[in-house]
């Protein structure tokens, strides 16, 4: 394969060799450049000889000679340098076929991409991954893979998954393990299917591979927009202990083990039970943060740091709402109290926002649209400023799921709107105001 050449930055190591732009990448030191992978393995030298072809047609090999770790100086039209590789799988429970039509239409897409595993953390199913892939990642040693395992029973994943290769693929895990990569599995849990008997059983499969770091479970997502699809049911109160009693066993067993532990139920989990969340120590180094697992005790105890620790004098009275998701409420108002003890001239209301727009078993607030927060809040007293989860946002932080960007919602509620990240310091800075009131 071959990768043609965007642009060459000026005086660097390739354009000093003569490349320039619309030149066709073809090897490093005799490797073939398939994708950023294979580029930013190979490149990692002190003289590396580049086979391209120049603009002429001409196949040239070159020798540059440069820092170790310093950039050939090369630039592509995709990060990737190719597409990215698209989910083959028609699960049962994906959330992608529960979007109602007219979102964005990068929304729809299903990323199935083993580099995007290692270089972004996304997880991948393994049916869409090559030998050629699974070789590559051995031989480059690329740890961590995040896989979504779901079940370790073949058929139960053939069924799950709808794709005959499902269960098949599961012995990559094994060769990954042996081979000293280091994994992070999920599994989506939906009851009658994988739950019960089924999890314990993947769960002992799992933990007996020393290099899995961590084991998510995250309950099934069931939008109201599910006409023509499996029939699920959603996690109920019982179900949710019932699941969390496994977990947390197989997590004092992966605790007496390894000496640490390795399994961990979602946010989600603990919400539907009813029940405490475990200390911020429970988690470990929160690999599974992304998953919604440890998010809740970690802002909890970063807030409570922070409330202890900060010195910050807020010399007006400051009227803020705070929006959030059902889900997280109840925790966001104990937050508020205990500012508010400490600041007694803050007032701080939270609004839990319904998720009228995928449906009331939806109440993450990471799935919160504008949408839903315009009509629930502007017959609302907001006061000067409305704080809301950055995960509202998509990655560049300037747009709801349902394509109105943060500009135009603050317009219609004619109000300042600042997205605030997972942090306990940021959080509590923000409600206090004080990049405002220092800026």
């Amino acid at each position: 394969m071959s990768v043609v050449v965007k642009s060459v930055i000026k005086k660097s190591p390739a354009y000093k060799i003569g490349m320039r732009d619309g030149d066709t990448l073809l090897k490093l030191n005799g490797n073939e450049i398939m994708d950023v992978l294979d580029y930013r393995f190979y490149q990692n030298s002190e003289e590396i000889t580049l086979e391209y072809i120049n603009s002429r047609g001409k196949t040239v090999a070159k020798k540059a000679k440069k820092g170790e770790y310093d950039e050939l100086g090369l630039e592509f039209e995709t990060y990737l340098m190719d597409k990215k590789h698209s989910c083959t799988n028609k699960c049962i429970f994906c959330f992608i076929d529960q979007l109602p039509k007219g979102l964005r239409s990068s929304l729809y897409f299903k990323d199935d991409d083993s580099r995007l595993s290692f270089l972004f953390g996304n997880y991948i199913t393994l049916t869409n991954i090559t030998d050629h892939e699974v070789e590559r990642i051995i031989k480059m040693h690329i740890s961590p893979i995040n896989i979504s395992v779901h079940t370790t029973n073949p058929e139960l994943r053939v069924k799950m998954m709808n794709n005959k290769n499902a269960g098949k693929v599961l012995d990559i895990i094994y060769r990954f393990n042996e081979a000293g990569i280091k994994l992070n599995c999920q599994l989506v849990l939906v009851p009658d299917y994988n739950d019960g008997e089924e999890l314990e059983q993947s769960l002992n499969d799992l933990m007996a591979l020393e290099n899995i770091e961590s084991i998510a479970a995250v309950p099934v997502g069931l939008t109201r927009y599910r006409e023509g699809l499996c029939e699920l049911s959603p996690f109920s109160k019982e179900r949710a202990e019932e699941t969390l009693k496994i977990l947390e066993k197989y997590s004092d067993l992966t605790l007496e083990k390894y000496g640490e532990r390795r399994v961990f139920g979602a946010d989600e989990f603990y919400i539907l039970a009813e029940k405490e969340f475990p200390n911020a120590k429970y988690y470990e180094n929160f690999l599974q943060l992304e998953n919604g697992v440890g998010l809740v005790p970690l802002l909890l105890s970063e807030m409570g740091d922070a409330i202890t620790n900060c010195d910050y004098k807020l010399t007006k009275k400051r009227i803020i709402t705070i929006a959030t998701g059902e889900a997280a409420e109840p925790f966001i108002e104990d937050i508020v109290d205990k500012v508010a003890k400490k600041w007694d001239n803050l007032e701080c209301k939270v609004v839990p926002i319904k998720n009228n727009f995928f449906g009331g078993e939806i109440t993450v607030a990471g799935l919160v649209t504008a949408t839903d927060i315009l009509e629930q809040l502007k017959v609302m007293d907001l006061g000067e400023e409305l704080l809301i989860p950055s995960a509202m946002l998509r990655d560049g932080g300037d747009m709801f799921l349902d394509s109105i960007t943060l500009d135009e919602l603050s317009e219609k509620l004619n109000i300042k709107i600042t997205p605030v990240a997972n942090d306990g310091y940021e959080f509590l800075d923000k409600i206090l105001g004080v990049v405002e009131e220092n800026g």
